[in-house]
């Protein structure tokens, strides 16, 4: 395993993070003794950060009951986050502090986000029920050991945050698609340069840089190293970056695992040839011509007061333009599940613009709905659906 060194702290840190949003599950419920094989593996094999949130249904109590029961927590960074979205007093900071701290059974945590920070105007507001202090609090008494923020919002506002606090760390989203999204490329390189770790989420953006390429970026991949594999190319990609200082990956399955450890144990910087960036490039076109979308599948605007699966619909879409429009629709049958008697499909939704408040890519989710629509349910797909319904009464 590679590691980086945290300049703020001189922690060691494996280049590779475990990212808990979604754990191994059965029928909704965490398989835990998967959940603890994965775990032990990763650490026997070098990986020392682990990223849970608040939010992450029952991952906090898994990384809790299993860390407690190997005594592995010093072995370890946690990073978990604040719930910003459900802070409405300064009492609510102590509520989910110490909802963090039963969970995971710990007495203090490494990495503390502010989450989901998107503007200087959400950290005012935080600023006026007194979050400044809280943390002094908390880091004066260990509970917390470095405080940072994960961001989702403009470039601009990302370097207006940076420059907002004395800030331990940060997170960003970025690959070799989101240069110029988000905090992007510049955002990286300010981050940086004020001395702050940089950690990355998205990866993959969402497993689409994984299993989800068009067959032309695939092509391109392979023309160049037919052994490398999509993950392959976009985490070497990533850790190419001096400023990079680990990536998380979600990895419930076991080849998962073993795939990214293999790839960690290789993570230099600047150890990509000018050849292959130029392939990345093309990558990025061939990517571009296909996805209109950039949905990653977190899930955060779920769930719809309609039932509609936002995200299904959107993978089907994008599914339509980068393999087929007669694999999108099908999919689209099945993620709206159409030929039941409950179906919930784009064109049900009433633009309440609920899911828009809780994006953290800002897709204007209303308007890409209405683009859903008229490309996946054409008179003949309306028909059908409602000749099932018909039946299934």
């Amino acid at each position: 395993m590679q590691y980086r060194i945290d300049p703020k702290t001189g922690n060691k840190i494996s280049v590779l993070g475990f990212g808990c949003m979604r754990l191994p599950s059965t029928l909704g419920r965490i398989d835990m003794e998967k959940t603890e094989k994965l775990f032990l593996q990763a650490i026997n094999k070098g990986i020392n950060y682990f990223d849970t949130a608040y939010i992450y249904p029952g991952s906090e109590a898994a990384i809790g009951q299993i860390f407690s029961k190997h005594r592995i927590r010093k072995e370890v960074f946690i990073a978990t986050k604040l719930p910003l979205i459900m802070c409405r007093t300064r009492e609510d900071f102590d509520k989910y502090f110490e909802g963090h701290m039963e969970r995971l059974k710990t007495n203090y945590i490494d990495y503390y986000f502010m989450h989901m920070l998107g503007s200087p105007a959400q950290w005012q507001q935080l600023k006026d029920l007194g979050i400044e202090e809280w943390i002094e609090g908390k880091k004066a008494s260990g509970q917390i050991r470095q405080v940072g923020f994960s961001f989702h919002g403009k470039k601009d506002d990302f370097i207006s945050l940076v420059d907002s606090y004395d800030w331990d760390f940060c997170q960003i989203q970025y690959n070799y698609m989101n240069t110029n999204y988000q905090a992007g490329t510049a955002g990286l390189q300010y981050a940086s340069q004020k001395g702050l770790p940089v950690f990355i989420m998205e990866p993959l953006l969402g497993g689409r840089l994984a299993t989800g390429l068009p067959k032309k970026a695939e092509a391109l991949l392979k023309a160049e190293d037919y052994s490398a594999t999509p993950v392959g190319w976009a985490l070497r990609w990533l850790w190419n970056h001096r400023e990079v200082t680990m990536l998380l990956s979600g990895m419930n399955e076991f080849a998962q695992l073993d795939e990214n450890i293999a790839l960690a144990e290789k993570a230099k910087p600047d150890s990509m040839t000018e050849k292959e960036l130029v392939v990345v490039e093309r990558v990025v076109e061939a990517f571009n011509t296909s996805y209109k979308v950039p949905c990653t599948g977190c899930n955060y605007c779920m769930p719809c007061p309609q039932n509609i699966d936002i995200p299904g619909c959107f993978a089907s879409y994008n599914a339509s333009y980068a393999i087929s429009r007669s694999t999108g629709i099908q999919q689209y049958l099945v993620n709206t599940k159409a030929m039941t008697k409950s179906p919930a499909g784009a064109s049900d939704c009433i633009k309440c613009g609920k899911c828009e408040k809780h994006c953290p890519q800002n897709i204007p989710i209303r308007d890409s709905l209405e683009a859903v629509k008229k490309r996946m349910e054409p008179v003949w797909f309306k028909a059908g659906t409602s000749i099932a319904r018909r039946i299934m009464r």
